[in-house]
């Protein structure tokens, strides 16, 4: 709540004197903290896969993380926060779907693959159009999307972020209550490392529990002859790992029939065929 709002609370039961202390529980601001205190408590791990740079395939990680946690039985959440080039729909193959809503429980997920879906994507009627918000419109879109989402009791909501340090990720991470676990996406090359150097000295100045870093990319095997070819520098993302202390959770090939099945939004039904996600988050 801002100050202003809280100075102006003149909500029934709000017995505080000269202005709300912003735990009055009558205003709509403190209902809403409330609302989504409540949501998240319903979740175990809060998961969120980042990366400095754009273009690492950040949000094909993400995807493969939340259908191998589902695979392994857990009950699986995954929220897509780019809004200006939401990914998520495209890689479930639910591109041409949308959300529901219930006035009791409010905006309804899709579940594919034993993951419920939510992203702005679901949300917009044209998948082709472009979403211009500032910076308050989409905090308030972030904050809707966590506390009015039925996501029911889980194990694992891994949330999908946007490139870099910017407002959504920002209101996300200062949202969520409790314990946040961060999972650092990069390339092997310079360039993505530079990024990931500053996505790691935002979590540790939001105190994020980093779980370690996955290098995207790493190599190319070719499907003719099975000889591994280095498309960047090598070891960028051991280099990143060490410097910060943190494991490095996988080296991810770049692998064609990987790609195709997130092009073609069949990666829910061929998750299987990529044991390269296995161990990232168990």
């Amino acid at each position: 709540m801002s100050e202003e709002e809280k100075n102006s609370c003149s909500a029934e039961g709000c017995t505080s004197e000269g202005g709300c202390s912003g735990d009055c529980g009558s205003c709509s601001g403190c209902h809403d903290d409330h609302k989504l205190e409540q949501k998240m408590a319903q979740i175990g791990r809060k998961i969120i896969v980042m990366s400095g740079k754009g273009g690492v395939g950040k949000s094909s990680v993400a995807a493969a993380i939340a259908l191998k946690l589902a695979k392994a039985g857990r009950k699986v959440a995954l929220l897509d926060l780019d809004f200006h080039g939401p990914s998520q729909p495209t890689i479930f193959g639910a591109a041409e779907l949308q959300a529901s809503y219930d006035e009791v429980d409010g905006i309804i997920p899709i579940e594919i693959g034993g993951v419920k879906l939510m992203s702005i994507g679901l949300l917009l009627g044209d998948n082709d159009q472009a979403v211009v918000w500032r910076g308050p419109a989409k905090m308030g879109i972030v904050k809707q999307l966590l506390q009015d989402v039925d996501y029911g009791k889980l194990d694992d909501l891994v949330l999908d972020f946007p490139p870099g340090t910017g407002d959504e990720i920002l209101s996300a991470c200062q949202l969520i209550p409790g314990e946040k676990n961060a999972i650092v996406v990069t390339t092997p090359q310079e360039v993505s490392l530079a990024d990931c150097r500053k996505c790691i000295d935002f979590c540790r100045k939001l105190e994020l529990n980093i779980l370690g870093v996955v290098e995207n990319m790493s190599c190319f095997v070719c499907p003719d002859c099975g000889k591994s070819h280095a498309l960047f520098a090598a070891d960028g993302g051991d280099k990143l790992a060490k410097k910060y202390n943190l494991p490095l959770l996988a080296k991810l090939p770049l692998d064609p029939q990987f790609m195709e099945a997130c092009d073609y939004g069949t990666l829910p039904q061929d998750i299987d065929k990529f044991p390269q996600f296995d161990n990232i988050v168990k």
